[in-house]
């Protein structure tokens, strides 16, 4: 079954639409640029274009159609997961009604009521794009509090055995989030407290993330978005941004895609218009005088 362009529906023509900012705004969220995506995904850059405009494949539209007739989400054929029972999807629809508010309160209720303790935070993360400080802060807080310094992206090298570049020509994006959450896992379960450096992705991934949250006091180190270039400019470093001429307005897009999960942090802490020093001074004040970090009495 075939059907023309000129036959679709205003509605039909806002849910390609939403499809397609979906796709631009995850591809955003992981610092991806269209071409990389499309190397690991098999699909031409021409189809992502077309998928991004609001101009996808018309199955997209048969297969909501064949959902609408079962009273299921389109979601129910396309995830991987299993489908869910019918308590879980009672459950669920409920859940999606809430505000994020009302999730933290059902968060608590849970642990409450299922004497769920809070997870010992051991360990300090720091998040935030490329060029907020991660490395800088990250040693400097390390020594301070004499903790052990983790770099995030040496632990995946470690756990590949391939180098980044090796990673991402031989096996994609995929294979680098697969090796990131291992080398994260293993990281946290070792109890000897550290101070590890992120890389700007992670949060775009959810079940790491959210590992990282639960066994990390996180700190999301916040710039503005000329600083984050200039930062990475200064280290001579311009791999995201090599070739593309509208550079900053992908990182402006990147920063309001993942916002939202950095926001999700223990501490935001702004290092726009301080000098390293400076910053070092206050976010070691800002750790020290927040109640939510445990890695004192873990490490006592």
């Amino acid at each position: 079954m075939t059907e023309s362009r000129d036959r679709i529906i205003p509605e039909d023509t806002a849910f390609l639409q939403a499809v397609g900012e979906r796709v631009r705004n995850a591809r955003a969220r992981r610092g991806m640029s269209r071409k990389i995506l499309a190397k690991d995904s098999g699909v031409s850059e021409r189809y992502l274009a077309q998928l991004e405009s609001g101009a996808g494949n018309i199955s997209i539209l048969l297969l909501r159609q064949i959902a609408r007739a079962m009273d299921l989400p389109i979601t129910e054929f396309l995830g991987d997961r299993a489908p869910l029972s019918v308590d879980q999807a009672l459950l669920l629809r409920q859940v999606e009604e809430l505000s994020a508010e009302q999730i933290e309160e059902l968060q608590n209720l849970i642990r409450e009521r299922f004497g769920i303790a809070p997870r010992v935070k051991r360990h300090i993360a720091l998040i935030g794009l490329r060029g907020a400080g991660k490395t800088t802060l990250g040693r400097i807080l390390a020594d301070n509090f004499r903790l052990q310094f983790i770099e995030m992206a040496n632990e995946i090298e470690s756990e590949a055995g391939l180098s980044l570049n090796e990673i991402f020509d031989l096996y994609g994006q995929s294979a680098y989030r697969r090796f990131e959450a291992r080398a994260l896992e293993r990281i946290t379960m070792d109890p000897t407290p550290k101070v590890i450096a992120t890389g700007g992705s992670l949060p775009s991934e959810p079940g790491t993330y959210a590992h990282l949250l639960g066994h990390c006091f996180t700190i999301w180190l916040k710039a503005r978005p000329e600083e984050h270039m200039g930062r990475v400019m200064a280290q001579g470093d311009l791999r995201p941004m090599a070739g593309q001429s509208e550079a900053m307005e992908d990182l402006k897009r990147i920063l309001a895609q993942r916002e939202a999960l950095y926001a999700r942090a223990d501490l935001a802490f702004d290092t726009a218009g301080k000098s390293p020093g400076q910053a070092a001074r206050d976010l070691i004040a800002a750790v020290q005088a927040h109640p939510g970090w445990l890695a004192r009495e873990a490490a006592a």
